[in-house]
């Protein structure tokens, strides 16, 4: 079982997870886009359990289905490092850019992707749906 850490920009702020993750996807989503500044947000979830350390700032976004999306962001730094679903009680979360790893695994799907910017092409297998499906 391989652990990894994922770390806000200052360092302030860590998940440590001790799997791999169940999944990769890419969200096109406006929300994700103003979240992180970027045309998409990639994460991956993980199963329980994770060590956070450091502190963290949460805020929560209700999605379009009604769920609750916990964010937990870097109180010095802004980074949004990871997040929680009110609906999903076995998985975390957490943004792949704080891995700060090139070879981590690419992204299996793409969420909002009528929301993706005409530029952006996503790598190739990845199964595209318009809106979340879950």
């Amino acid at each position: 079982m391989e652990t990894r850490t994922a770390s806000c920009g200052c360092g302030q702020l860590r998940i440590e997870v001790a799997a791999e993750p169940n999944g990769v996807g890419i969200c096109h989503c406006l929300a994700c886009q103003r979240r992180t500044g970027s045309v998409f947000a990639a994460v991956a979830g993980f199963p329980l359990p994770y060590t956070v350390s450091g502190q963290s700032t949460a805020y929560v976004r209700t999605g379009d289905a009604g769920c609750g999306f916990v964010y937990h962001f870097c109180p010095v730094c802004g980074t949004t490092l990871f997040h929680t679903e009110d609906d999903v009680d076995d998985e975390v979360f957490v943004a792949v850019g704080a891995f700060a790893d090139p070879g981590f695994p690419a992204p299996q799907i793409s969420v909002y992707d009528s929301r993706r910017h005409p530029w952006v092409q996503l790598p190739p297998g990845v199964q595209a749906f318009a809106r979340d499906p879950s």
